[in-house]
């Protein structure tokens, strides 16, 4: 009796590994954009409690106007990048055939001044100006190249509008189910793990906070440092420049994209100084403070380590791409915590345990 109690346990456990691996192979094209329903549902809650105050307690009616709250803030400006960005990149390209039919234009005089490569900077440009055969040899690779990174580009914003969307409509279900599943989700890990899987489902929630807080609050500052550093170099568009900063702040290596061609545009309109100033602006107060701030601000919510919260951010974005900017601060800190408390209690027994529960590491 002994021996088939535990066949039929293993084969129930073998069983309820099926049906897991099952669920997630059925859930696996749409894992990210759940992540991303639950980060946003999680990091505004705050909100939702206080609008469903506001609408007297009809739960629907709060989690379909905490839906479209998001979708105005999320999809709507995405969107508008896209569009923008379309008319841009059609421009651009219009200039560059303007160029290849008219030549370019003559040289600026300081680029003859630049010392060690001016003079030879000098000839390469004015051999290109009269031979529109090696302008169009010298420009071809790189339009290539531009034009496969404007094809991947749409593609991306198109995939992560798509992506996004469904995010935020599966956002409606996580504000009204949240607090059923949030008690479902408590008695789950009561149950596997004590107190401790409660406490750690509490910093993992607090680092998700953090890294919210940490990456919106980068982006606002970085989207404004932008737009006065436009504002200052008297470059058109400044606010709008500074908004798609701040929406490109959210990818990795995202304001470059947006100041790098600035700084390009004010050398070629014979503005080197102010073009100096953006470049310099750009790398060290505009990209600079994402180093600084992003891992400040989420380290303070997390109370996490500086360096960990770097690593994780840094790690996470290589290992699982956007999303990993959160994933990897919070799986860092659970296993930050989980060391911290086995040590605790290694040196005195039970102490790293939440308390009423004895350490089971």
């Amino acid at each position: 009796m002994r021996l088939s109690g535990r066949l039929e346990a293993l084969g129930g456990i073998a069983l309820l590994a099926l049906l897991v691996a099952g669920c997630l192979v059925v859930l696996q094209p749409f894992l990210s954009a759940l992540i991303w329903a639950l980060i946003l549902s999680y990091s505004t809650w705050p909100l939702y409690r206080r609008l469903l105050r506001w609408v007297g307690g009809h739960v629907t009616l709060a989690a379909g106007l905490m839906t479209l709250l998001v979708a105005l803030i999320l999809v709507v400006p995405l969107a508008i990048l896209g569009i923008t960005l379309a008319d841009h990149v059609a421009g651009v390209f219009g200039l560059v055939r303007l160029l290849l039919q008219e030549g370019l234009p003559a040289a600026p005089e300081w680029v003859h001044d630049i010392p060690l490569l001016g003079p030879d900077i000098d000839r390469y440009w004015q051999s290109l100006t009269h031979d529109g055969a090696a302008l169009a040899a010298a420009v071809e690779p790189y339009l290539g190249r531009a034009r496969d990174w404007a094809l991947q580009g749409g593609a991306g914003i198109g995939g992560a509008a798509v992506e996004l969307t469904l995010s935020v409509f599966a956002c409606f279900f996580f504000y009204r189910d949240g607090r059923e599943a949030a008690a479902q989700l408590s008695t789950m890990t009561k149950r596997l793990a004590g107190g401790r899987g409660e406490h750690l489902l509490e910093v993992g929630g607090s680092t998700i906070s953090g890294v919210v807080y940490g990456v919106l609050g980068t982006a606002i500052v970085q989207g404004a440092l932008a737009a006065i550093g436009f504002w200052i170099a008297d470059v058109p568009g400044a606010l709008l420049l500074g908004f798609v900063t701040f929406i490109f702040s959210f990818i990795p290596a995202g304001p470059p994209l947006v100041w790098i061609p600035a700084t390009v545009w004010l050398f070629y309109t014979h503005a080197p100084g102010w073009g100096i100033f953006l470049g310099i602006w750009g790398m060290f107060v505009v990209s600079g403070v994402d180093n600084i701030l992003r891992p400040y601000l989420i380290s303070r919510e997390s109370r996490l380590p500086f360096l960990l919260v770097l690593l994780g951010v840094i790690g996470g974005v290589l290992g699982f791409g956007f999303v990993g900017v959160f994933l990897g601060p919070v799986l860092l800190a659970v296993g930050f915590t989980l060391l911290k408390e086995w040590t605790s209690a290694a040196g005195t027994p039970g102490a790293g345990a939440p308390p009423g529960e004895t350490s089971r590491l």
